[in-house]
């Protein structure tokens, strides 16, 4: 498996009438770039706002470390840090 960030795109009708497109990347585990289309596009979020896929980018490292998917029984998240968090840092 490798790791794709999908940049979507599509037109908020909750802000009103208007040519003003909203973004999302999405990160997917795929095995090519087609599967991580393919995936993108079963996404609920993705169908319900009716999106579209701007582009595709496989993730190989970030910042000179390497990036290896290794699959697992547990879905763990990340931490989180709220705006006043973050700050804090």
């Amino acid at each position: 498996m490798k790791l794709f960030m999908v940049h979507v795109g599509f037109y908020d009708q909750s802000i009103g009438e208007g040519i003003y497109e909203t973004h999302l990347n999405y990160f997917i585990a795929a095995l090519n770039a087609k599967d991580a289309k393919t995936k993108t596009q079963n996404l609920d979020e993705f169908k319900a706002k009716s999106m579209h896929i701007d582009g595709i980018k496989e993730i190989n490292n970030v910042e000179g470390y390497e990036v290896i998917l290794k699959e697992t029984d547990t879905a763990l998240e990340g931490e989180i840090l709220s705006y006043d968090e973050a700050k804090e840092l």
